[in-house]
C-alpha cells in the first residue's frame, strides 16, 4: 500500500508535464523588457535634449526658417575733376548654402569648386556644417559667374543681390584708389582713408525660407544708405599721360621704381599722381607689395641736388647771399673727415651764387651752407616742412628723416647742404618747391575737391619765405634749363620754365656706404616760370644705363609738362 500511493503520487502528473513553463509566455517576457528599456533610454534622450541642447537646436530650427542678414550700402563712386569714373559699385550676388538641404555635398563641391576658385575640401567643410543653417560660400560675386552657378541648380544654395567694387580705367592711378575686400571695407589709398566717406550705411534684411530652402519671404527693416560721391583733383587725362611717361622710362631704364606728381601750385590741388610699376587695382592679388605702394607719399630718399634749392632759399632769406654774390670754388672741399667734389671733375673756378645752383655745383653749395650755419640750415630745412608729413589727403604718407641739430658731427655741413644724410618724399620735394613757385606760400596738397557735389575747403597756406626771395629763386632756376645748365633736356620752345635736376647716391644696406652703381634720378619744377600754375615732380629709382637726374628724369618732366600745358590751354610767354 505504502509502494501504491508513492506511485500514485510521482505517477497521477505523468511524464510530459515534468516542472516546464510554456515558450510563449517567455517570449513577451523578454519582449516586454526590452521595450522598457528603450522606453527609459528614449525618456532620458528627452530629457537631456531639452534641457541640456534645447536651446541650441531651437537656435538651428530657427537658422533653417529665416536668416537676417546685412545688405551691404551701395558704396559711393570716386570720379576725377571731369566726372570720369576711376571707382564705382555694380550689382553682384552673395551666395550662400543652407546646409542640411544639400543632398550630395560631395558632388556639388566638385562642381562649385572650379566656379567660385576655391578648394574642394573648403567647399565640403561649409557645405556639412550642422551648427548652422545659413554658410556664405562666395562673396560679392560679378552677376555673370553667378548665373554659371545658379544652372547648377544645387539644392539649397541661395543667391543674395550684393554690390561689387571695380575700376573702369584699371591701372589709371590705382595706388592712389587703393582696393576694397569682399566685406566692402576698403584696404587701402583713398578706399581707405575715405571708408567712412564712401561705405554708406548698411541695411537689414530678413529671409524665411520653406523645408525646401526656397524664401518664401524676403523684406528690409532697415534699408542701406548709399555712400557720398568723391570728386578728386586729379585729370584722367594727365594721370594717363603721366603714367604712360613712367611706362615709358621703365621700358628705357628698367629702373626699380618711379613716381611723378602733377600739382597747381597756387591752391595745392594734385592734377595726377602716378606710380611705376603700375597696377591693374581689379587684380593686385599678385602684385609684389613695393609695386602697390604710393610711392609719391610712402618712399623716403635722398634727394641729392635737387635740396640745393632749399640751402639756398635759407641763404638769401638770411641775407647770407644774393643772386649775384660771387665765390671763389676749389676743386674739392674739406669738411672735418669728409672730401667734398663736383660730379664731374674741375680746376678752380669763380661762380656766382645762381651759377652754383644752374650748374649744381657740390663745392659752392657746401660754401653757401657754411655760411648759413647749422642753426640756422636746420631751421630752414624744418621751414619748408622736412622732417613730417605734408598733411597731404593721402593715407600712409612718410614724414622722411631729417637729423636732429644736436646730432649733428663735423662732416653734416659736408652733406646736408647737398641733399646727403636726409631722406625725403617727392610729395615734400613738390611742396618744398610749391612755396618756390607760389610767392613764397606752401600750400598742402589735396585731392578731394568735393564730396557730393559740395566744395571741399582750400586748406590754409603757410608763408614760408619773403616774395622776392621766392621771385630770386625762381629765375635762378630758370637757368637750370639753360644750355650750360644741368637740366637743358627739360626745355620746352616758347615756355619759360624753372626747375632742378637731383642726382643722389644711394646708401648700401649692407655696407652703411653710398653706392657706385645705385642712384636715384629726379627733377622737380614749374611752368610757366613767371606765373607758374604747374608743378611737376619726378623720381626714378635706380635707373639702369644711365644715373643723371638731367638725362633721366628732366626728359620725362619736358613730356609731363609739355602735354599738361597744350592740354590746359595755358598759352606760351
Amino acid at each position: 500500500r505504502r509502494r501504491h500511493r508513492r506511485a500514485d503520487r510521482h505517477g497521477g502528473r505523468g511524464r510530459g508535464h515534468h516542472a516546464v513553463v510554456p515558450l510563449i509566455p517567455r517570449r513577451i517576457g523578454l519582449l516586454f523588457a526590452v521595450f522598457l528599456a528603450l522606453l527609459a533610454i528614449a525618456a532620458l534622450r528627452a530629457t537631456y535634449l531639452g534641457a541640456v541642447q534645447g536651446g541650441q537646436l531651437k537656435n538651428a530650427a530657427a537658422t533653417q526658417q529665416a536668416a537676417e542678414v546685412e545688405v551691404p550700402a551701395r558704396r559711393g563712386a570716386i570720379v576725377d575733376r571731369l566726372g570720369v569714373e576711376l571707382a564705382v559699385t555694380e550689382p553682384a550676388e552673395d551666395i550662400s548654402v543652407t546646409p542640411y538641404l544639400v543632398k550630395d555635398p560631395v558632388r556639388a563641391a566638385e562642381k562649385l569648386a572650379p566656379l567660385l576658385a576655391q578648394s574642394e575640401g573648403d567647399l565640403l567643410k561649409k557645405l556639412t556644417r550642422r551648427d548652422t543653417g545659413f554658410v556664405y560660400l562666395a562673396r560679392a560675386m560679378p552677376a555673370k559667374k553667378s548665373h554659371s552657378v545658379q544652372k547648377l541648380d544645387i539644392p539649397g544654395v541661395a543667391f543674395t543681390p550684393s554690390n561689387r567694387r571695380i575700376y573702369p580705367r584699371e591701372w589709371l592711378a590705382s595706388q592712389v584708389l587703393g582696393t576694397v575686400g569682399t566685406d566692402g571695407k576698403g584696404l587701402s589709398g583713398l578706399e581707405f582713408s575715405k571708408n567712412e566717406l564712401l561705405r554708406g550705411s548698411a541695411g537689414t534684411r530678413r529671409i524665411v525660407r520653406d523645408a525646401l530652402g526656397d524664401a518664401i519671404s524676403v523684406r528690409d527693416p532697415v534699408r542701406a544708405e548709399p555712400g557720398a560721391k568723391l570728386s578728386l583733383t586729379i585729370d584722367a587725362a594727365i594721370q594717363d599721360k603721366v603714367e604712360e611717361v613712367l611706362q615709358n622710362v621703365g621700358a628705357k631704364y628698367k629702373p626699380k621704381g618711379a613716381t611723378a606728381l602733377v600739382m597747381d601750385p597756387r591752391n595745392g590741388e594734385l592734377l595726377a599722381v602716378a606710380n611705376w610699376p603700375r597696377v591693374n587695382a581689379n587684380d593686385v592679388a599678385d602684385m609684389p607689395d613695393y609695386a602697390k605702394q604710393n610711392r609719391a607719399i610712402g618712399f623716403n630718399y635722398e634727394p641729392g641736388s635737387t635740396f640745393k634749392a632749399i640751402t639756398v632759399a635759407g641763404a638769401l632769406e638770411d641775407g647770407k647771399v644774393t643772386p649775384e654774390t660771387a665765390f671763389n670754388l676749389p676743386p674739392q672741399i674739406v669738411v672735418a673727415d669728409r672730401t667734398i667734389g663736383e660730379s664731374h671733375p674741375r680746376g678752380y673756378v669763380t661762380l656766382k651764387t645762381k651759377e652754383i645752383l644752374s650748374q649744381s655745383s657740390n663745392v659752392g653749395s657746401v660754401m653757401i651752407g657754411e655760411r648759413l650755419g647749422k642753426k640756422r640750415f636746420d631751421h630752414w630745412v624744418r621751414r619748408f616742412g622736412f622732417g613730417k608729413p605734408t598733411g597731404a589727403d593721402l593715407p600712409g604718407e612718410e614724414g622722411g628723416q631729417v637729423l636732429p641739430l644736436e646730432k649733428y658731427s663735423g662732416s653734416s655741413m659736408g652733406n646736408l647742404p647737398i641733399g646727403q644724410g636726409i631722406s625725403v618724399t617727392p610729395m615734400q620735394m613738390a611742396s618744398a618747391y610749391g612755396a618756390i613757385a607760389n610767392g613764397g606760400i606752401m600750400r598742402p596738397a589735396r585731392i578731394v575737391k568735393s564730396i557730393n557735389g559740395t566744395a571741399t575747403r582750400m586748406p590754409e597756406g603757410r608763408r614760408v619765405m619773403k616774395p622776392q626771395t621766392s621771385r630770386a629763386l625762381r629765375q635762378m632756376l630758370e637757368g637750370v634749363l639753360d644750355p650750360a645748365g644741368t637740366g637743358s633736356q627739360a626745355k620746352i620752345p616758347g615756355y619759360q620754365l624753372a626747375g632742378k635736376t637731383g642726382t643722389a647716391e644711394k646708401v648700401d644696406e649692407e655696407t652703411g656706404l653710398y653706392s657706385e652703381s645705385k642712384y636715384i634720378a629726379s627733377f622737380v619744377g614749374f611752368a610757366p616760370a613767371n606765373k607758374p600754375q604747374l608743378l611737376v615732380a619726378v623720381m626714378v629709382d635706380e635707373p639702369n644705363g644711365a644715373i643723371y637726374g638731367g638725362e633721366v628724369a628732366a626728359p620725362a618732366f619736358q613730356q609731363i609738362t609739355s602735354f599738361s600745358l597744350n592740354y590746359l590751354r595755358i598759352p606760351p610767354e
